[in-house]
């Protein structure tokens, strides 16, 4: 196990990362204000389980060998970025109809999996703890692997503690908002513009780094 030190400093740069807004906040937030708090904490609890698949990854090496594969690394980038796009066209198609709208919202179970998906198929995400979380792991105070564990659980229970802040936030903000027909229709337009904006940005992702 790491010492005591150095997890605190993996916290410490834990935090200063989550509070940048990615993807996964973006998404957070869009459902915090269209559908209000507990379809946005839905959303982070989704979002944090895919954190978990991108942790077992690390800690088996399936990151090393996404990282490494061009091939694996671009078919995961553009699943990705194609979900990010669906998810905007959508916006963009749904019809704000006075009442008719405010009941159809999307289930928990669907909030759920969105974030998830939104979350796996990120391959920042997977690139990031391939990257990040080696480097505050010792090989020489016993296997990596667990180890690699103990700092995703952190993540993630920091990360819940973040995104679940901006999702309270967000939602709290934004309630008089969805009180009007059209302010809801352009928080859809503006929503899927974000994401279809996100979308491009993760089919771009790592062209840089090649």
């Amino acid at each position: 196990m790491p010492p005591v030190t150095t997890l605190a400093l993996f916290a410490a740069a834990t935090l200063a990362l989550l509070v940048v807004p990615g993807p996964a906040v973006v998404y957070i937030v869009t459902r915090s204000v269209t559908q209000g708090r507990t379809a946005g904490l839905v959303s982070v609890l989704g979002v944090h389980a895919g954190s978990l698949v991108h942790i077992a990854a690390a800690a088996l090496g399936i990151s090393a060998l996404l990282a490494a594969s061009a091939t694996a690394f671009a078919v995961v980038k553009y699943l990705g970025a194609a979900y990010l796009v669906y998810l905007g066209i959508r916006k963009f198609l749904h019809r704000a109809d006075g009442e008719a709208a405010e009941v159809r919202h999307a289930s928990r179970s669907r909030l759920f999996g969105e974030g998830f998906v939104v979350n796996v198929l990120n391959p920042k995400t997977a690139i990031f703890f391939l990257a990040f979380l080696p480097q505050f792991a010792d090989p020489s105070r016993g296997p990596v692997a667990p180890q690699i564990v103990l700092l995703g659980a952190i993540w993630v229970v920091l990360g819940m503690a973040s995104d679940g802040t901006y999702a309270v936030l967000s939602s709290a903000i934004a309630g008089r908002l969805r009180s009007s027909a059209r302010a809801r229709r352009r928080l859809d337009v503006g929503s899927g513009a974000v994401y279809i904006g996100l979308g491009a940005v993760a089919a771009l992702a790592g062209e840089g780094a090649k």
